[in-house]
């Protein structure tokens, strides 16, 4: 058993405040690839054509055949993975006070966590780029075997995923609650996170700047690192369950 399991537990268990920063990596272990990387999306699929909010606003249906063909059967059937469940426990036990996540796959809502903050937006929900009428991912697909790209049925608008897309801004609302949670916070564990993104990666520095523990758990070597009481180069799914063991409930 490794100690820093304990002592990560151990900080955990004695701060009034603490929050979770997620990113590919924690999804990736429900078989959802990273963008980045060996194996990443973006070395298949052209970022600037897929995820481009100026070539969606061109020519939207080229977006619409990758969800349909790649991103949703792919999203249909991913579960939450072994972390996802650990952090929603760490809720329920009273430790884990919000989960602020670069994903865009719901997984931690359907692990359980209940305090989510989506930086990156959700697949969950459609909206309409005209009246902004919002639809269920699962209402949207079947549209999409009778068109391309889906139209609203409320105004015939284009509809497009509730997701920040290349070249559009973070919502600033959501952004801000983000940086609260850092600044507030008296540990930060990070999970699955190359802290590559900014200014999602600023929120480690954030935390420590305010004298907040902060715990990284990613299988690669991250710019943080040498910021950080703990670094873990493990899969997510093996350190977090292991954590727990260590915690008794509030």
């Amino acid at each position: 058993m490794d100690d820093r399991y304990e002592a990560i537990a151990r900080d955990i268990q004695k701060s009034l405040h603490v929050v979770a920063f997620t990113g590919a990596g924690i999804s990736s272990e429900s078989g959802i690839p990273t963008y980045r990387g060996a194996g990443g999306l973006w070395n298949k699929y052209d970022p600037n054509r897929y995820a481009s909010i100026h070539y969606f606003k061109k020519d939207p249906s080229y977006y619409w055949r990758f969800f349909r063909d790649v991103r949703y059967p792919m999203l249909k059937k991913v579960v939450p993975n072994k972390a996802h469940l650990a952090l929603a426990e760490m809720e329920q036990m009273g430790y884990m006070q919000t989960v602020i996540t670069q994903n865009i796959d719901g997984l931690h809502q359907e692990a359980g966590s209940t305090s989510v903050i989506e930086l990156h937006g959700t697949t969950r929900f459609i909206t309409c780029t005209s009246c902004a009428e919002e639809y269920p991912m699962e209402a949207v697909f079947p549209i999409l075997d009778e068109e391309i790209p889906p139209l609203c049925q409320e105004c015939q608008g284009v509809l497009r995923p509730a997701v920040i897309f290349f070249g559009e801004s973070l919502n600033p609302q959501v952004i801000g609650r983000a940086y609260e949670e850092a600044d507030c916070c008296d540990f930060l564990l990070v999970v699955g996170s190359s802290l590559v993104v900014y200014p999602a990666a600023d929120l480690p520095v954030t935390a420590k700047q305010r004298g907040a523990g902060l715990a990284i758990i990613n299988k690669d070597p991250t710019p943080m690192d040498q910021l950080a009481d703990y670094v873990i180069h493990e899969e997510a799914g093996t350190v977090l369950p292991q954590i727990v063991k260590f915690l008794t409930p509030v």
